[in-house]
C-alpha cells in the first residue's frame, strides 16, 4: 500500500510517503542558500513520493526567524525558481512549498542558539497577532491586528501563492498549525476578538475561507492547494476535533484539495501525549467525517505501521522528517547510522 500511486487532481504521487517540512534557518535575505541545495537534494533522492518545503514567511514581519525561506518579491522568487529547476532535474516529483505567517510566535532566535526564545527588542521585530496575549512568560506581547491589517495579510498569502506557481512548484501548504498566525485566530485560546474575526467559530475561520478562496483564484488547473490544520489543541479550552472537521469541510467548498492534520503548538506545553502514531486515530475520524484527502505526521513508524495505517485507511498519505535525517534510506531497508560525519547544526533536532 505504501507504494501504491495516487493522484491529487491530475498531479501524480508515486507513492504515500511525503517529506515532511523542516524548517532550517538557513536562508540568506530570505533566498535558499548553499545548505538548501545540499538538504533538498538529498531529500529528494530519499525515495518519498513527494516533497513540503519548509515553512515560508510571506512577509518580513510573518518570519520566524532572521534565517527564515520568504517568498514576497522579485529576488525570492528568482531563487525558488532556480531551486525547484535544481530539484527538479534531480527527480521530478511533486514539490509543495508550505507558507505562513508566524504572528506572535515570531521574532525569535535560531534554535540551534537559543531554542524557543525571542529576540531582545533592540535586535527583534514587532509581531501581531489576533489579541495582543502573548504566546508565553517572557515572551514579548503582540499588536493587535486591526481589519485593514488582516486584509492586507490576506492579500500577502495570495501573492506569495502566486509567486510559488510562478517559481515552478506543483501546489502550496498554507500554514494553519503548529501556534502561527493561521492558527492563533483558529484557537480560542489566543483568539480573544469581539468583530467579525473573533468570538464564534465562523468568525474565527473567517481568515481561513478568505485567504483559500483569495488562492483558488489565482490557483493553474495542475496545481493544487493544501492546508497544515490543527485537529486539536490538546487544552481543555483549546481547538476541538469537531472545529477542525468544520473548518476542512468549509475549506473543501471552496478549492481546498488535501488537508495534513497536526495538533498542538499553541503555547509551548500542553497536554499532548508522544507515542507510537499517536494522531493516527484522530486524523483517521477526521477523515471520516470530511471526505477529503488526508495526511499526517507524528511517530508513524516503521514501514510495517506505516502500511498497516494506510490499509487500514485512516490516512492517505504519511509526512516523514526527521527519519529521513536520522535514518537515511530507510525507505530502501537500509537501517544503518547516516553518514554525514560531524552532524550540521540543522539537524541537531533529529537524532
Amino acid at each position: 500500500m505504501l507504494f501504491k500511486k495516487k493522484k491529487i487532481k491530475n498531479l501524480v504521487f508515486n507513492n504515500r510517503i511525503v517529506v515532511s517540512p523542516m524548517c532550517q534557518y538557513s536562508a540568506y535575505k530570505g533566498s535558499p542558500s548553499k545548505w538548501h541545495y545540499k538538504h533538498l537534494g538529498n531529500l529528494i533522492k530519499s525515495g518519498a513520493g513527494s516533497l513540503v518545503v519548509e515553512s515560508t514567511s510571506i512577509s518580513n514581519s510573518g518570519r520566524i526567524s532572521k534565517k527564515d525561506l520568504c517568498l514576497f518579491n522579485k529576488e525570492h522568487l528568482k531563487n525558488h525558481k532556480k531551486l525547484i529547476h535544481y530539484l527538479k532535474k534531480i527527480n521530478n516529483i511533486p514539490i509543495i512549498l508550505q507558507i505562513s505567517h508566524a504572528g506572535r510566535k515570531g521574532s525569535t532566535h535560531i534554535p540551534w542558539v537559543k531554542k524557543n526564545t525571542p529576540l531582545s527588542n533592540y535586535s527583534g521585530w514587532q509581531t501581531f497577532a489576533p489579541s495582543s496575549i502573548e504566546r508565553d512568560k517572557g515572551w514579548p506581547i503582540p499588536k493587535k491586528l486591526n481589519i485593514p491589517q488582516i486584509h492586507s495579510i490576506i492579500n500577502e498569502f495570495k501573492n506569495t501563492a502566486r509567486l510559488a506557481f510562478k517559481a515552478g512548484y506543483d501546489g502550496v501548504e498554507i500554514h494553519m498549525a503548529h501556534g502561527y498566525l493561521l492558527h492563533q485566530f483558529f484557537s480560542p485560546i489566543s483568539n480573544k476578538r469581539n468583530d467579525l474575526y473573533g468570538g464564534t467559530l465562523k468568525n474565527r475561520i473567517k481568515i481561513h475561507l478568505q485567504i483559500i478562496k483569495k488562492i483558488n483564484q489565482i490557483t493553474p488547473k495542475n496545481k493544487i492547494i493544501g492546508v497544515r490544520v490543527t485537529g486539536k489543541d490538546h487544552l481543555n479550552n483549546g481547538i476541538k476535533e469537531k472545529d477542525c472537521i468544520h473548518l476542512i469541510n468549509k475549506l473543501k467548498k471552496i478549492g481546498l484539495n488535501y488537508a495534513c492534520i497536526s495538533s498542538g503548538g499553541i503555547i509551548p506545553i500542553t497536554n499532548m501525549n508522544f507515542k507510537k502514531g499517536f494522531r493516527v486515530k484522530m486524523a483517521e475520524r477526521i477523515k471520516k467525517k470530511t471526505n477529503i484527502i488526508i495526511r499526517s505526521s507524528g511517530e508513524i513508524f516503521p514501514i510495517s505501521f506505516m502500511n498497516k495505517v494506510l490499509k487500514k485507511k485512516s490516512l492517505d498519505f504519511i509526512a516523514i522528517g526527521r527519519k529521513f535525517i536520522s535514518k537515511k534510506n530507510f525507505i530502501y531497508n537500509d537501517d544503518s547510522k547516516p553518514s554525514y560525519g560531524k552532524k550540521p547544526k540543522q539537524y541537531w533536532g533529529c537524532f
